[in-house]
């Protein structure tokens, strides 16, 4: 009974911020989310008006088609970089100071914002940036190419530029776990490299990569300022619906996108959970 109770009293402070932080802003959220507005006030209220114009609108699934295209490109990607730089860090580097040098290089333009390092992209992939004229003076193509800036290209580039580490380090961390005498028996079998990483890294780094996968797919969902930068305006995503009908100061029909991401986020998630669990995995 002594034993219980000291358990709680330790998780209380952990309890009291989830609680003030997530829990209270959420459902005032939800509560928002079912108010009537107009053009001077928000309106507390019961309506379904926020959910029915939002969930009826082409506008709205056309800007959720967009942000899963985002998400599922941008997540496909950072998967392929970001499973091979931690096979790489796990498997071929040996020393504790070499992978740490390169964890260290990979954080280091986390050093600066994430608006400052998308707009670096912006001299390099312009009309007449330096990826254009490399290509008109080697001769790859004879006019700017357009598609590089202001662009679907563009957008799913910065978001890789961006996330890749968060697949990184989860899939190194699962890696760091993985036996190396199951890796030297498949060799020791006869599994050639493909099937070693397919039949034996593969599986064993399936915690890992979910929770990558949960990091990329969260934190895309739920971008706006990198599609607004980076496609200069050009396309929608939920998040910049949200941003947009905030600037209008609608704050009920916000509120109401912000609910139906999180439930789509959270339907995502339990989908996540069911390829593997994480809480026996860790």
């Amino acid at each position: 009974m002594e034993n219980a109770k000291s358990a709680y009293l330790q998780a209380l402070p952990l309890f009291m911020i989830m609680l003030i932080f997530l829990v209270i802003p959420t459902i005032m959220i939800v509560i928002v989310s079912f108010w009537d507005y107009n053009a001077f006030s928000v309106i507390p209220d019961f309506i379904w008006d926020n959910y029915d114009f939002l969930l009826t609108s082409s506008v709205t699934w056309q800007a959720y088609a967009k942000t899963l295209f985002y998400a599922v490109t941008s997540w496909a990607l950072t998967l392929l970089i970001g499973f091979t730089a931690a096979h790489y860090m796990a498997f071929h580097l040996r020393t504790t100071k070499s992978q740490t040098i390169c964890f260290l290089l990979a954080t280091v333009p986390f050093l600066t914002s994430n608006i400052i390092r998308m707009i670096s992209w912006i001299p390099l992939l312009g009309r007449n940036g330096l990826v254009n004229q490399t290509l008109q003076a080697v001769g790859l193509t004879d006019h700017p190419l357009e598609f590089l800036l202001y662009s679907d290209f563009s957008v799913v580039l910065a978001f890789v530029h961006l996330y890749t580490l968060f697949m990184v380090v989860p899939i190194f961390n699962s890696m760091m776990r993985i036996d190396r005498k199951l890796v030297e028996a498949a060799i020791d079998a006869g599994a050639t490299p493909w099937q070693v990483i397919t039949q034996v890294i593969i599986p064993l780094s399936k915690s890992g990569i979910t929770i990558g996968t949960i990091f990329v797919f969260t934190l895309v969902m739920g971008d706006f300022i990198t599609v607004r930068l980076m496609s200069g305006g050009l396309s929608a995503s939920v998040g910049l619906l949200i941003y947009n009908e905030i600037s209008l100061l609608q704050y009920p029909a916000a509120a109401a996108g912000a609910v139906t991401l999180l439930a789509t986020v959270l339907i995502m998630l339990a989908i996540l959970f069911r390829f593997a669990n994480i809480r026996k995995d860790l």
